[in-house]
This record gives structure tokens, C-alpha cells and sequence, in this order.
């Protein structure tokens, strides 16, 4: 089917039920904020499509049984839209809404002429939002945990994209300070273990083999000549050189990740005379939230929930990470973004409440910074851990990672838990091709798909111009499929609004699980043409469903396997 991204996307069923509660809530006297307004999809089916339990919250506000408020809410909700065909109150006093088969028909033929399109919707209402992820220290290859937030990042920016965002992808790279110092001084020492010499490795050196491959790179002369300069210029010098190296390492490894940014923002431009550093304290200082102490220059971070004052500027005049932290996001808002996410690594969790209380210090509004926090990852082998140990040496990187498994598995799996819980990645399990593997089960529906299709086109069953036959389709396993495609631009928006990408890789479990048990059942090409050709047209909207949301995640979805 060809796509028509002309069609205007249409209010979602989350859009819609969404102003039905609104509605009702009018109608009883109550004014409800839309954001509290939460709609989830019931793990049980039985229990309808959308569920929201709007009529709890409010009936505790008001001291209202919730059950009895529930049905007050049912009772006002408008009939005349015929998209919902059956509004129940459940358990302590949820609403749950059961779409109508018209609703299930109409969107089937929606998505046949939007392709992939269907799902877009106007949620962000073009705000402009930047997506910052990975910024890991350019002091080594990228580990497992910085792999999990570059599939995390990018399928987030997806979704933020496809709901009407102005999203702007940032890496931040920490270009200056200590850790930088340190890596050149390790490349110093095996460089000069390169010539032959015997030398002390720095006691808080970065050991990786790396290093041996860069000081490779160095000319002899060349890096004679730095080895002439006093100690501290020489370890710039190699660090200097050990960073470019690096720099591009990273980059690479994210390109055949499939993983790109608008912007590589270095952090030493901050450093410079009259840059975002100097500005940022200057702000503190005349919004009085900064004191000297033990020579040192605080931030009363203590002031706005943090457990303890931090540190800005050290008693030997140099400036903190968290100074330069907070002067990079001075920047961001100069650059004018109504909204920042940053997606944090799971040692930085005390991080988030001082800086979102100097991004607000220096003029963000409220709920201007996002953080997220990307938890551990544990690789796991024949049901074994393997050890990880950057500074020691001993690491999986995410080429080494990709190299194994390949970027599909590794992106779907990292994909799998929710941001902010640990996850263990089964190696075992990624490389299998079966259908115990997540990533081939959905991967292998579209195939199959793709095969019915072409099948179907050889038998001589084309796509009706004309799609009233969908009418015909109400077979049990049908509607199930169907309830399982429409649910897609609301799961996308829920997944938008909760800055929760995992939600996805779930769904297109869900989908496929759905459509082998349709695909099992009914026949798709059969001698009754009208019936053939609903079905083909249901087949070929599961295939739009499940390749957009392959593509969301930085999937493939082949057409063969």
C-alpha cells in the first residue's frame, strides 16, 4: 500500500477519551487538569482497551467513595461518539473503555492509506526539546552501560519525534579536568614503554590494551618531542592525541550502532574567558546562593532538597564538574530549548536534584530539565556473569557487543526493562534464531508477513481500492489483532509523555504473539475474494505497525528470513 503522510493524523483514542473525561468532569461541577488524566492499557483484555483511574484521584480530593464518583463520571460521558462501544466501572473505581468494531474497522483502513505515518500526532506541539545521551568520558572505548543509553536515547527521540516534538540530539563530551590528565599520562607511560623503557604505570591510569594501540600511533619523533616538554605539557600533549583518537572511536562505534547526533558539545568551550563558567557563578553569586568556606565557594544546594552544600569552586581556584555541569546547562537554555532531557549513567543519581536546582537558580522554569538514569548492565553467559572492569582493563564494549550479537539484538534487548531498573542481557538468548529470541519473534512476523503478501499478489488477491470489505472481518483472533494495531498512536504518546521507550518492545511482542495467532487460525487467502482481501489489508497494517515501530526502536524489519 502506498502512504498517504497527507491525511492529517486525527486526534488519537487517548486524545479522545481523554476530552470525554474532561467533559463529564465539567458536567459534575469539576475542573481536572488534563495531565493528571492518566490512560493505560489493562494487562487484561477482558477488562477493555484503555483504562484510567481518574475517578479515584479525584474522588479522594473530594472525600467521594470512588466507585460511586466512577459511575457519576460513566453516567455524563458522551454516547455520540461511536468509537467506544461498552464504558464499565472496575474494581475500586477505574473506568475502563472497550472500543467499538467500527472504531477497530475504520483505524484498520486508516493505517492502509497513512503507512507510516499512522501513530504521528501533535503531542509536542512543536515544542523544541533536546535528547542529551552517552556523554560518556572520552577515556576509553564505549562500555556495555553507555551502549544501553545510546538504544535508550535514540528510541526516545524517535517516539518524541513522532508525537510533535522539535527534538535536537546532543553528546557532551568531557574534554577537560582530571580524568583527562590521567589519560594522557597513561598514554605517556606506554608510549614510553613503547621506546623500551621501564616505567610505573600511573597508579590511577586507564590500563585497557587501548592504549597500547594509540601510543602505536605516535611517530617516535614525534613523541620524543613531547617527552622533551616539562611533565604536565607533555601529558596534554598525549592527551591531546589520545583524545582525538578516542573522540573518533566513539563516534564510529555509534555510527554502526545506527546511533547519530545533531551535536558533539565540548565541554572545554565552557572553560574559556567570558564562557558559560564564568557566567554561571556570576549568576549564583548575585542570586546569593553561593559562600566561601575553607577557601572553597559553595552552592547552598542543601536549600532545595539536596542532601548536603556542593562544592563549585575548590580551594585551589579550580572550577568542579558540577560547576561546569551547571554552566553547560546555562548554556542549553541560552540556546533557547523549552524542554532538556538529559539520560544520566546509573553513578549520577545524586546528580540530578543539585542540578535541576541551578538550572532553575539561573532563570529555567519548572520541570524544564528531565533526567533519567540508565541502571546497570549485567552480560550474562550459559546463565554465567562475565566480569566487567573498565579501569581494570578488562571490558565488553559496545563494538565488541555489536561484533556478537549484532545491533538489532542488542538494541531490542537493552530496550526490554524500564530506563531506571537493572538489566541482565543473555547473550545466549540474543544469538539465538528462534522464536525464544524476542528480537526474531517480532522480526520474524514481519517476514512472514512480507511472504504472505507476496504470496497473496502471486494468487492473484490485490489490494481493494475500495475498503468496505474490512466489514466482513470479526473473527475473534481478527479483533484481537486489530485491538492490538489501533492501540499503537496512544501507546506512543503514553510512551512520549512518560519518557518510557521500553513500552515499545513490549508492544511489538504483543503484536506479533497476536497476528501468529491470526495468522494460525484464519486462512488469508481463501476463494472468498472479499474476505482474502480484508485480511490482506489487516495483514498488510500489522506489517506498517510493526515496521514503524521496529524503526522507532533502530530495529530492521526484513521482509525475508
Amino acid at each position: 500500500m502506498v502512504s498517504n503522510r497527507s491525511e492529517k493524523p486525527g486526534l488519537s483514542a487517548r486524545s479522545r477519551v481523554t476530552e470525554a473525561l474532561e467533559k463529564a468532569f465539567r458536567e459534575l461541577g469539576q475542573e481536572i487538569d488534563r495531565e493528571e488524566i492518566h490512560l493505560e492499557r489493562p494487562n487484561d483484555p477482558s477488562h477493555g482497551d484503555v483504562s484510567c483511574n481518574i475517578a479515584l484521584v479525584e474522588a479522594k480530593k473530594l472525600g467521594k467513595k470512588p466507585r460511586d464518583f466512577a459511575a457519576a463520571v460513566v453516567e455524563r460521558l458522551s454516547r455520540e461518539d461511536d468509537f467506544i462501544d461498552r464504558i464499565e466501572v472496575a474494581g475500586p473505581g477505574f473506568i475502563n473503555f472497550s472500543f467499538s468494531r467500527k472504531y477497530l474497522v475504520d483505524q484498520v483502513a486508516r493505517i492502509n492509506r497513512l503507512g507510516g505515518a499512522y501513530g504521528d500526532s501533535n503531542l509536542g506541539g512543536g515544542r523544541k526539546l533536546q535528547v542529551e545521551f552517552v556523554s560518556a568520558n572520552p577515556t576509553g572505548p564505549l562500555v556495555i552501560v553507555s551502549a544501553r543509553a545510546a538504544a535508550v536515547g535514540a528510541a526516545l527521540v524517535e517516539i518524541l519525534k513522532k508525537t510533535g516534538y522539535a527534538v535536537e540530539t546532543e553528546y557532551y563530551l568531557n574534554d577537560t579536568g582530571s580524568q583527562v590528565k590521567k589519560l594522557g599520562e597513561s598514554l605517556l607511560a606506554r608510549f614510553r614503554q613503547r621506546l623500551g623503557e621501564e616505567v610505573d604505570f600511573p597508579e590511577d591510569g586507564y590500563p585497557g590494551d587501548y592504549l597500547i594501540d594509540i601510543a602505536a600511533q605516535i611517530s617516535p619523533a614525534q613523541g620524543r618531542k613531547w617527552l622533551e616538554r616539562e611533565p604536565g605539557e607533555a601529558a596534554t600533549a598525549f592527551g591531546t592525541f589520545a583524545l582525538e583518537r578516542i573522540i573518533a572511536w566513539i563516534k564510529k562505534d555509534l555510527e554502526d550502532f545506527g546511533v547519530r547526533f545533531d551535536v558533539y558539545f565540548h565541554e572545554s568551550g565552557l572553560h574559556q574567558e567570558g564562557g558559560e563558567v564564568e557566567q554561571a557563578l556570576r549568576i549564583f553569586r548575585e542570586k546569593e546562593v553561593v559562600y566561601k568556606e575553607d577557601g572553597a565557594s559553595w552552592f547552598r544546594s542543601s536549600e532545595f532538597g539536596d542532601e548536603k552544600d556542593r562544592v563549585l569552586i575548590r580551594s585551589d581556584g579550580t572550577p568542579t564538574y558540577f560547576l561546569a555541569d551547571a554552566a553547560y546547562h546555562l548554556n542549553k537554555l541560552k540556546r533557547g530549548f523549552d524542554h532538556v532531557v538529559d539520560i544520566f549513567g546509573p553513578d549520577h543519581h545524586g546528580h540530578i536534584s543539585r542540578l535541576q536546582a541551578a538550572a532553575a537558580v539561573m532563570g529555567a522554569g519548572p520541570g524544564w530539565l528531565d533526567v533519567l538514569t540508565v541502571q546497570w548492565v549485567r552480560l550474562i553467559e550459559e546463565g554465567k556473569q562475565i566480569k566487567m572492569s573498565k579501569r581494570g582493563g578488562e571490558f565488553e564494549t559496545l563494538a565488541d557487543l555489536v561484533a556478537d550479537v549484532g545491533a538489532d539484538a542488542s538494541k531490542f534487548f537493552f530496550l526490554m526493562r524500564k530506563t531506571n531498573a537493572h538489566l541482565d542481557f543473555n547473550l545466549t538468548l540474543a544469538r539465538k534464531e528462534t522464536d525464544e529470541n524476542p528480537v526474531y519473534y517480532v522480526q520474524y512476523a514481519h517476514a512472514r508477513i512480507s511472504s504472505v503478501i507476496e504470496y497473496a499478489c502471486q494468487e492473484g488477491v490485490e489490494f481493494p481500492g475500495d475498503m468496505s470489505c474490512l466489514e466482513l472481518l470479526g473473527e475473534p483472533e481478527e479483533l484481537e489483532l486489530m485491538r492490538n494495531l489501533v492501540i499503537f498512536p496512544q501507546l506512543l504518546e503514553g510512551a512520549a509523555l512518560a519518557n518510557e521507550p521500553h513500552r515499545l518492545t513490549t508492544y511489538t511482542q504483543q503484536v506479533a504473539a497476536s497476528f501468529h495467532r491470526f495468522y494460525h487460525i484464519c486462512r488469508i487467502v481463501s476463494r472468498d475474494t472479499g474476505l482474502s482481501q480484508a485480511r490482506l489489508l489487516l495483514v498488510e497494517a500489522t506489517r506498517i505497525v510493526l515496521a514503524e515501530s521496529l524503526r522507532i526502536l533502530g530495529v530492521s524489519a526484513p521482509r525475508k528470513m
